[in-house]
């Protein structure tokens, strides 16, 4: 699998503008602006969609993306990508077994005409609400391990840390080190980045947790889920659907648990204890 990006070196364009600081006007000045390109994925010749994104990690991104939105089951599903200058953009060509791209024709021909409803490209309403399996929870997270992931998050964000501006997700393995993290200028792009990045490197990155740093959205909560995500940390706190789409995750024995500073859950009586059949925990 190839990967072109235009010969971008940083991610980033230098820009004249005029920077405000302490209620003073500045002088014009250059500054670093990330950069951002729409994206398509096209599938065996057929442009399915197009997303804004860093013009970076195209490939972990089509991987994520095509499992979390339901379009493949696994990697084996995808023979090969490449990723190429088309107008104004880029696009990721994608070769998508027979049996998945059926599949996804008969997603589109079912959504054929009808009245879209402006949420996020769906369709109708009913099309929000992927169904998602119940998640086996199978490990267990000791909070006291997050504070060391915390500390190191913004070490995946190269492109933020010169702008300011870029998303990041990364796994965070059962002792709290980062394996590894992915930044974006969109954070449902930086997800399935690192989503994609996971089904790549396999059983090494089976056990652990995602860990965002934007808030806990139903798509993100969602996304993980489809991927077999038993844990997803987040530094904001859930919506209601994010809630619901969490709860239809776990077993009976499961709970969806949010935490904060000061709420004598995180970090006093968490930390230094196993917490099993969590979800979704929000970190403030």
């Amino acid at each position: 699998m190839s990967e072109e990006v235009l010969n971008v070196t940083n991610f980033t364009t230098s820009r004249q503008l005029t920077l405000w600081k302490r209620e003073n006007l500045q002088h014009p000045q250059r500054d670093d602006v990330a950069e951002e390109v729409p994206v398509a994925l096209v599938y065996n010749g057929i442009s399915h969609v197009v997303m804004m994104a860093s013009p970076k990690d195209l490939t972990h991104f089509a991987m994520g993306f095509s499992l979390s939105e339901g379009i493949i089951e696994s990697p084996r599903d995808i023979f090969g990508m490449d990723v190429v200058p088309s107008c104004n953009g880029l696009e990721v060509q994608i070769e998508l077994s027979s049996r998945r791209f059926m599949g996804l024709k008969e997603r589109r021909r079912a959504l054929a005409g009808r009245t879209g409803c402006g949420v996020c490209g769906v369709e109708q309403l009913n099309d929000i609400g992927k169904p998602v399996s119940p998640l086996p929870f199978s490990q267990i997270f000791n909070l006291g391990n997050l504070d060391r992931a915390l500390k190191h998050l913004n070490d995946f964000q190269p492109t933020g840390k010169l702008t300011g501006c870029t998303h990041a997700a990364a796994w965070v393995m059962p002792f709290g080190d980062l394996a590894g993290g992915h930044e974006d200028v969109g954070r449902h792009v930086a997800l399935d980045k690192l989503l994609g990045r996971r089904a790549v490197e396999g059983e090494r990155w089976r056990r652990g947790a995602v860990l965002v740093s934007s808030r806990a959205s139903y798509e993100m909560v969602q996304k993980s889920a489809m991927c077999g995500v038993e844990i997803l940390f987040a530094v904001s706190a859930a919506t209601t659907l994010a809630v619901e789409v969490a709860e239809r995750c776990k077993p009976d024995a499961g709970r969806v648990l949010q935490a904060g500073q000061g709420d004598g859950l995180y970090p006093s009586a968490a930390v230094n204890r196993g917490i099993k059949h969590y979800f979704l925990i929000i970190v403030w």
